[in-house]
């Protein structure tokens, strides 16, 4: 038996998220045990290393990490609640905004569970990728026990400060990915309107102090009309409703309230399940895809 072994770890939640992390961890060497609500969506890792269980207990038992990627903070209470008690380090990934984070660490201070607070920055590519940005928060004496897990998840952590530092990063992350997000469409649209070739906007912006990487990713995907799915404009809805709930009367966050009215036009019209860049078709109450000047 070797002298140190590596960390055990269940992930709840195999997800568009979840499950490349836990693929990753395994790649790492961890030994993981995965669950998911529907079983279906975790059996690929059984071929990457893993461990699919049946039921969060069995995920749990004997771990030394849990780490807990679901949708929202209910779903991850209830997961928590299912998987029974446990003595793992409770890493939570989930983006949950500020009152959840505070109920989950409310309930592992009540189970006697540590808890570390940390979201992450990426989506499906960085996810599979092993690239993500780990935004973690929580006892300092755990930052080295954790560095196993978060190297083999992400590119880099970056420590924020006590429990619920690392959500309130987050959900300023996600106003500027929101509003960059959105203000791509709004000036894709634009162009098209004006009878302008979109792509020249993205090409105008090349290279210079206003260039954004990101902005020729979702841009190209607006134009395209194609859609590749990295993060869905449901989940993109919920973390905008998380940061204007925490951002309440002291900050108005109008990219973010663009974003949102965008994003809810699109999922009624039919595009909750697909990539978040989808807020496009909300900006009319029509596909916008359709470029005629007016």
């Amino acid at each position: 038996m070797p002298e140190n072994p590596q960390p055990t770890v269940a992930v709840l939640g195999t997800g568009i998220m979840g499950l490349p992390m836990a693929a990753n961890l395994a790649a790492a060497g961890l030994p993981v045990r995965a669950w998911n609500r529907t079983r279906d969506k975790a059996e690929p890792l059984a071929e990457r290393g893993c461990t699919v269980v049946d039921t969060p207990a069995e995920a749990v038992a004997g771990a030394d990490f849990v780490v807990t990627m679901l949708s929202d903070g209910a779903a991850v209470h209830d997961v928590v609640e299912q998987a029974g008690p446990f003595e793992a380090v409770w890493l939570q990934m989930s983006t949950v905004g500020l009152d959840w984070t505070g109920r989950l660490a409310a309930l592992a201070r009540r189970s006697g569970v540590a808890f570390v607070d940390a979201p992450v920055l990426g989506t499906r590519k960085p996810a599979e990728d092993g690239a993500l940005v780990v935004l973690a928060a929580g006892p300092e004496d755990l930052r080295e026990r954790c560095a196993p897990v978060f190297d083999a998840v992400g590119g880099r952590t970056l420590w924020a400060g006590p429990a619920g530092a690392a959500s309130r990063l987050k959900l300023a992350a996600n106003a500027w990915v929101l509003a960059l997000t959105n203000g791509t469409a709004e000036s894709i649209r634009l162009a098209q309107v004006l009878g302008v070739d979109p792509r020249l906007f993205l090409e105008a912006i090349t290279g210079g102090a206003l260039d954004v990487p990101y902005a020729h990713l979702k841009g190209g995907a607006m134009i395209d009309g194609e859609f590749p799915l990295a993060f869905a404009a449901r989940h993109a809805a919920k973390d905008a409703r998380l940061a204007l709930e925490a951002a309440g009367d002291a900050v108005d966050l109008a990219g973010t309230r663009a974003a949102l009215a965008h994003l809810d036009a699109a999922i009624a019209a039919g595009h909750g399940d697909e990539d978040m860049a989808t807020l496009f078709y909300g900006l009319e109450g029509r596909p916008a895809g359709d470029g005629d000047a007016r």
